[in-house]
């Protein structure tokens, strides 16, 4: 009966983010609310049932610890950092780590402080609001974040995010338009155009569409294998530091090789490889979520996250416009590389179609890439900070 529930349940945590992608692309309601939060719904369902399902927490904790280490590489390895746009691009990745930081500093001292795990949670949240989920499961696995907590935190983020996308899409880009005096579309030749267009549809392509083809299952066994390598040379790095250093420089060492790699011509030519390492996050979310249990939530606790949260998405955008207005970028790619740390990378599509300004696709991934190759050193360099206020 245990092993029959131990495949079960591996089958469920690997197959249903599958499904849940697929209706999200059939739906456009439920791609609205999008696979990480409609995930998170089914894993916490999962967790709360009025019985016990047999040997889950095995499956809970295979799923949890060994997706993350995988998925940091792959999704680096397509990290392209080019010379086009430098000098924007630079200025709103300065701005938006300065205000993510002074942002959580704040929140910190008025609401964080009041959480059992305030400051590791505010590094958390600095790696999220950097880069993206990713960052913010390897963070929690450094520093090991009691589950309750990490998925209370997480689930509060999906529905501030959500209000934070709805203001800026509604009258958020309008507003910082005016703010900043400028026009409303930036005018590109016939090749810009042709060229972004074919960018936006690369990104709203089935990334996963073909995977299972001869070629397909080729280039699967590739990312796999290089991400297993990686992953080796991390573990035997961070093996000499010990337990209580390990978990640190094993994720900060993955992070840094999945960059190095990504300058590699063979594994920049690996275009599934986001993909894969984002489906991983998806296994990993669904698992994460099981280990919810409700009777642990502290409604205390809960308003002091909600209010962290809060000040930190909200004034990190307020103070990203300001600086991003001193040091002369265009409200556009403001609002796009806002969005891009925020809501992450594969946002930044549905908000240059919104803005009507293709030209910031290319500042508003760029931005997201940086994010995620820097977002880990940054939650744990912020963690640290927080533990001495």
């Amino acid at each position: 009966m245990s092993i029959l529930s131990i495949v079960a349940m591996s089958i469920i945590f690997c197959l249903v983010p599958a499904g849940v992608i697929w209706l999200c692309r059939r739906f456009p309601l439920l791609d609205k609310i999008g696979p990480m939060m409609i995930l998170y719904a089914i894993g916490i369902v999962i967790g709360n049932m009025p019985f016990d399902i047999p040997k889950i927490d095995v499956v809970q904790e295979i799923a949890t610890s060994a997706t993350v280490p995988l998925a940091i590489p792959m999704m680096l390895f397509c990290c392209r950092f080019t010379r086009k746009d430098a000098s924007t691009q630079l200025k709103v990745v300065i701005s938006g780590f300065l205000s993510v930081a002074i942002a959580v500093v704040v929140g910190y001292i008025f609401f964080g402080k009041h959480l059992p795990e305030g400051a590791k949670i505010g590094g958390i949240m600095s790696g999220m609001y950097t880069g993206g989920m990713l960052n913010a499961a390897a963070i929690q696995a450094i520093f090991n974040v009691k589950q309750s907590d990490y998925l209370m935190m997480c689930s509060y983020d999906i529905v501030i995010s959500f209000l934070y996308l709805i203001f800026l899409v509604s009258v958020g880009y309008k507003l910082f338009r005016w703010l900043f005096g400028e026009r409303g579309e930036a005018t590109l030749s016939e090749s810009e155009k042709a060229e972004l267009d074919r960018q936006i549809a690369e990104a709203r392509r089935n990334p996963y569409e073909g995977l299972w083809s001869r070629a397909g299952l080729k280039e699967l066994a590739k990312i796999v294998g290089y991400a297993l390598v990686v992953v080796a040379i991390a573990a035997a790095i961070a093996l000499p530091f010990g337990d209580d250093w390990f978990m640190v420089i094993f994720i900060l060492v993955l992070s840094t090789l999945g960059v190095v790699c990504s300058f590699h011509k063979p594994v920049r030519k690996l275009e599934r490889s986001f993909d894969i390492g984002m489906y991983l996050i998806y296994i990993f979310s669904i698992a994460m979520a099981s280990m919810a249990d409700f009777s642990e939530l502290r409604l205390a606790d809960g308003l002091n996250q909600i209010l962290f949260l809060t000040i930190t998405v909200f004034g990190s955008l307020l103070l990203h416009a300001i600086f991003c207005r001193v040091m002369r970028v265009d409200a556009d790619s403001m609002t796009v590389s806002s969005v891009s740390f925020i809501n992450s990378p594969p946002f930044v599509p549905m908000m240059v179609a919104v803005l009507k300004n293709r030209k910031t696709l290319i500042v508003g991934l760029g931005a997201g890439i940086v994010g995620y190759a820097l977002g880990n050193h940054f939650g744990v360099l912020m963690a640290s900070l927080l533990g001495l206020l």
